[in-house]
């Protein structure tokens, strides 16, 4: 049976990469994101996707695209809550109470909003159960300089791993957490040679294809079986002792 999955922020970056290696597995694929043309771009050349644009933010609009999913497919077998912002790095007492509010809204309350949806569905469909996948961070365990809202946000996340994984048992819900290094996206990419032109040290990066592969992995596993936290990273990253 072809499998369903909707993953977060699809648009660009680790979400595009990995809905493109999830249809390319087979999988079908629910592309959601703020902006419509990135996903309905990507519908349009792959079969087994479907956009659905929406805020993560906007409970209404999560549900919506989450019926329109499961009406798609029938069921919903996974979710990769991708979707996420960061704030421009400096000390608390400089940051904006507006950045950190939008920043916790996105990140916390768009990943409670999309794992409320998913684990609603998957407790009521026929068989029952899926899994949801959220996306950490290295700083879900250790912080940059300057990152308070974001730093938060991700150990947040954990917790929200945790109690789903704890709830979800009864229903054969599985939930596990990918922590992601510095990956060579389009963005990460451009910082990267900004601060090469500069003769500025940049951290090591890995190809954003080993994060989606890793993702695939988890998802696919049976749902007796499950990743609980996986770091990945490139080799070189300053994470170990980072301080």
């Amino acid at each position: 049976m072809t499998q369903s999955i909707i993953i977060t922020g699809a648009g660009s970056g680790i979400g595009k990469a990995c809905a493109l290696a999830f249809l390319e597995a087979g999988w079908q694929v629910g592309l959601v994101g703020r902006r419509a043309a990135p996903l309905e771009a990507i519908a349009a050349e792959h079969t087994g996707a479907l956009a659905l644009p929406c805020d993560v933010t906007d409970a209404a609009a999560v549900e919506a695209a989450f019926d329109l999913g499961l009406s798609a497919w029938g069921r919903i077998d996974a979710v990769f809550n991708n979707a996420g912002l960061a704030v421009v790095g400096a000390t608390i007492d400089e940051i904006a109470v507006e950045d950190w509010k939008h920043c916790l809204d996105v990140n916390v309350t768009g990943s409670f909003l999309c794992a409320r949806a998913a684990f609603a569905r998957m407790r009521t469909q026929d068989p029952q159960g899926g899994r949801i996948i959220n996306n950490g961070s290295v700083s879900a365990h250790v912080p940059r300089w300057g990152s308070a809202p974001y730093t938060a946000s991700k150990h947040a996340i954990t917790g929200l791993t945790r109690s789903l994984s704890l709830d979800g048992r009864a229903y054969n819900i599985a939930c596990g957490q990918i922590d992601i290094g510095n990956a060579e996206t389009e963005i990460v990419a451009n910082l990267r040679q900004q601060a090469e032109a500069a003769g500025e040290v940049f951290d090591p990066v890995m190809d954003v294809a080993h994060v989606a592969s890793s993702v695939l992995h988890m998802a696919s596993l049976p749902l007796d079986a499950n990743v609980q936290f996986m770091t990945v990273m490139a080799t070189t990253m300053p994470y170990i002792g980072r301080g």
